[in-house]
Parts: C-alpha cells; sequence; structure tokens
C-alpha cells in the first residue's frame, strides 16, 4: 500500500460512517479503501468495478453465498479470493479456471469426493494439491503421475501396497518416500539402491525393531 494509501485507511478507520461517500470516488485506491468500511449495499455496487483492486476487495467483502457471479472474474487474483470464500458445494463451478493457481485454491478445499475430477489436471500444482488431500485408498490412481513431486507425495500417503510399486521408481526421492510406508521385507530390495540416502534409509530401517 502507497504512502497515501495508508494516509486514506488511517482517515477510514476513524471515520467509518463517511466510506459510504467515497465509495464511487473517481481514485481507485480511495474507492478500494472506501469499499473495506462502506456498508454491504455500497460493495455489491462494484462486483464489475473498472479496478482489479476495488473488486478484490468486494470478493472479501461479499457474503460467500452471493460470490458465485464474480467466479468468472477477469483478474485472477480476483478469482482466488473466490475461491478461497465460495461454499464449498459451489467450487466445481471454478474447477476448469483458465489459472491454475485459482484451480489450486479449488484442489485444497474441494469435498474429497470431488477431489478426483481434478486429479488429471494439467498442472503440476494442481496434481501436488490432490496428491496432499485424497483419501489414501485412492491415490492409486497418481501413481504413474508423470512428475517426481506429485509421485513423492503420493508415496509419503499411500496404503503400503500402494507404496511397494513406487520402489522401482525412477527418481530416487520417491524411493526415499516409499520407504518408510512399505512392508518392512520389501525394501530388503533398495538395499544397493544407487543412491546412498536411499541406501541409508533402508539400513536404518531394517536395523530397528517394527
Amino acid at each position: 500500500m502507497s504512502l497515501a494509501g495508508r494516509q486514506i485507511e488511517r482517515f477510514f478507520r476513524a471515520n467509518p460512517e463517511l466510506a459510504p461517500a467515497y465509495a464511487h470516488d473517481a481514485y481507485w485506491e480511495r474507492r478500494a479503501i472506501a469499499l473495506r468500511y462502506a456498508p454491504l449495499e455500497a460493495v455489491r455496487e462494484h462486483i464489475h468495478d473498472d479496478d482489479e483492486v476495488v473488486r478484490r476487495v468486494v470478493a472479501t467483502r461479499l457474503p460467500p453465498a452471493e460470490l458465485l457471479k464474480m467466479r468468472r472474474d477477469p483478474d485472477r487474483e480476483v478469482r482466488i479470493a473466490v475461491a478461497q470464500r465460495l461454499p464449498p458445494e459451489q467450487l466445481m463451478s471454478m474447477a476448469d479456471d483458465a489459472d491454475y493457481m485459482v484451480r489450486v485454491v479449488v484442489a485444497r478445499r474441494l469435498s474429497h469426493g470431488r477431489l478426483p475430477r481434478l486429479a488429471d489436471d494439467p498442472e503440476r500444482e494442481v496434481r501436488k494439491a490432490v496428491a496432499a488431500r485424497l483419501p489414501t485408498f485412492a491415490l492409486g490412481r497418481l501413481l504413474a503421475d508423470p512428475e517426481p513431486e506429485v509421485r513423492r507425495i503420493v508415496a509419503e500417503r499411500a496404503l503400503p501396497h500402494d507404496a511397494e510399486r513406487l520402489l522401482a521408481d525412477p527418481d530416487w526421492t520417491v524411493r526415499l518416500a516409499a520407504v518408510a510406508r512399505v512392508p518392512r521385507e520389501a525394501i530388503r530390495a533398495l538395499l544397493d539402491d544407487p543412491e546412498a540416502e536411499v541406501r541409508e534409509a533402508v539400513r536404518q530401517r531394517l536395523a530397528r525393531p517394527e
């Protein structure tokens, strides 16, 4: 926030009753800050404001039940704010958003039953969010994900019989994560793993009584 913006903020914090008078000010920063303090009636008038910063304020102020009308806003930061507050039952309407960060927010909030819809998302970060939240019994669909970062999350959470399939993964960090999840006897095959950290993790686990 600019110096002028901080001064405007202090003004409205001390005089919130004056905020509605500035809700249609020609200066975007004055409008945006005024709308933080204005009644909801004034906020609703700015859903289609010309300035994206103003619309972001609107997205943080509207009741969640009224946010659906902003899910196609042209500014991604506005849509992210919407996805963060939209009622969970309406989140699927944003699962096909063109911006992957919006879809990441959706994946972090979507109900478990609907998460598989995003398991095949083209963006790695979205699939990582899905892998971190899918129920363990459903992680099998991500075992062959093309990205090691996704498979590593799967290896850290998967059921033992699924994690065992990742002991032969071409990425050593995935194999390392799988060592802690699989049945103890299954890791003996990795005593000769080409990666020293994997071999050491195997030796340490075999040395511990379980």
